[in-house]
């Protein structure tokens, strides 16, 4: 008989007990994915997969080891459990290492409200091959469009997280996508751009005809790209790519960075590092979106929080390790893989949005570039020197004017921060909603 999930864990659990661990937490994972891509109106590739992955952390006195594996037999969970003891017997003591106090753990928690899983039957292969098509033909069909590739997938996943603290919870993960790459000319002469769509429940899909149809739309808008003026002008990232200067953030100000005494932001804390009105928030808990979660790769429930509130940096992303080592108590960011203990990692993430559109601050610019993809990076994490390649569009008084590539864009991210304007243009059903956001004063290395 087929066992749940749940049930699994629990058998790990009880396996490391025998074996000889003093604490011990398990995680299983059942996904089941499908992917079609077609290319040049064939189809190119049809992949699907399907397993179940267990992950067993053991700890022995503050050591402690992790180990993976696929099979769930009781002879491979028995096997399992005496090598990540031996392993841990093995190990570095981590003075860090440690389950959650029980008196920290989630104990009531609302999945159907978070509404992570679309119920609706799974799709066949034909059908999302049909999604994928259906956006190739749509780019296709505008002028000029001489190549595309288009993708579709969907995908289903569980999980269940158990902890000898007394812990255990689970909860299901769907998505559907689909996306189209677009090319026009030939040779040195080509030009592409791409669009995209992800949503939890299939009914909140665009349809492929209308990511088709941007892709196409954007990829004409590149013809003739050429290099812009070398200079120190005003930077617009558009929404599609802007969330990676947060991302920037995010990154220096992990637990396991600052931890470490390293990272640009590591003596930030309670400092102003963006304009005053923008804030980060961090929430978990919204419905239908797919970065929600109700308790953390460790057990401890999720809240929203202000990551940086009024331009003031408020807290560290910290896990219970990271936490203890700076003598803090965890912000409930923990995430967890099958193969390794947790470190910390956000989920939703919203930047303050502004009052004026994308268009408004493109004609406030005056002169100057807006980013629309960014390619490479140097950022040296202790400074925050960054450079980035960059293609775009070239602004001459407050319009665009003709598509740039080949560009290295420069500065450091302290000061970009605080020099940045956000539109108003983030897209609402985003895990991490940031608006185009126009950065005053980069250095442009171009013609």
């Amino acid at each position: 008989m087929t066992r749940s999930l749940e049930q699994l864990t629990s058998a790990l659990l009880a396996a490391a007990k025998r074996a000889g661990a003093d604490a011990a937490d398990a995680i299983a994972v059942e996904g089941i994915a499908t992917a079609i891509d077609i290319r040049a109106g064939a189809l190119e590739q049809a992949e699907r997969s399907e397993g179940v992955e267990l992950g067993l952390r053991v700890l022995i006195g503050q050591r402690q080891a992790c180990v993976s594996v696929s099979d769930t037999s009781d002879a491979t969970i028995r096997a399992v459990a005496e090598r990540a003891v031996a392993m841990a017997r093995e190990a570095p003591t981590d003075p860090y290492a440690g389950l959650a106090d029980p008196s920290q753990l989630a104990r009531d928690w609302d999945m159907a409200a978070l509404d992570l899983c679309d119920l609706t039957p799974e799709v066949s292969a034909a059908v999302l091959e049909s999604d994928a098509r259906r956006a190739e033909a749509a780019a296709m069909a505008v002028a000029g469009i001489t190549q595309v590739e288009a993708s579709a997938s969907q995908s289903r996943r569980q999980i269940h997280l158990a902890a000898s603290n007394g812990f255990s919870g689970g909860y299901a993960r769907s998505s559907r996508s689909v996306s189209a790459v677009a090319f026009t000319g030939s040779g040195t002469g080509m030009e592409r751009d791409w669009a995209a769509e992800g949503r939890i429940h299939a009914v909140d899909l665009p349809s492929g005809e209308e990511i088709g149809a941007l892709a196409a739309a954007r990829a004409l808008e590149r013809v003739g790209a050429r290099k812009p003026k070398t200079g120190a002008y005003p930077v617009l990232y558009d929404e599609r790519i802007s969330s990676g200067l947060i991302g920037h953030v995010l990154g220096a100000i992990n637990g396991t960075t600052i931890a470490r005494g390293s990272g640009w932001l590591r003596d930030a804390l309670g400092t102003q590092i963006l304009p005053a009105g923008l804030s980060i928030i961090e929430d978990p808990l919204r419905a239908r979106v797919a970065g929600s979660r109700a308790f953390d790769g460790e057990g401890l429930p999720t809240a929203r929080r202000a990551i940086v509130e009024n331009g003031v940096l408020m807290g560290w992303v910290l896990d219970l390790a990271t936490g203890r080592k700076l003598g803090m108590p965890s912000t409930a960011n923990a995430a967890r893989g099958a193969s390794s203990p947790p470190s910390p990692g956000t989920s939703n993430i919203d930047l303050t949005q502004g009052t004026k559109s994308r268009a408004d601050l493109i004609a406030d610019m005056g002169t100057g570039l807006l980013v629309t993809s960014l390619i490479g990076s140097s950022i040296n994490p202790t400074t925050g020197d960054y450079s980035r390649g960059a293609s775009g569009f070239w602004v001459e008084n407050g319009e665009i004017t003709y598509a740039v590539n080949e560009i290295t864009i420069a500065g450091n991210l302290r000061d970009m921060l605080l020099r940045m304007t956000p539109a108003n243009d983030a897209r609402m059903h985003m895990s991490t909603r940031v608006p185009s956001l126009l950065v005053e004063g980069l250095t442009l290395a171009g013609a």
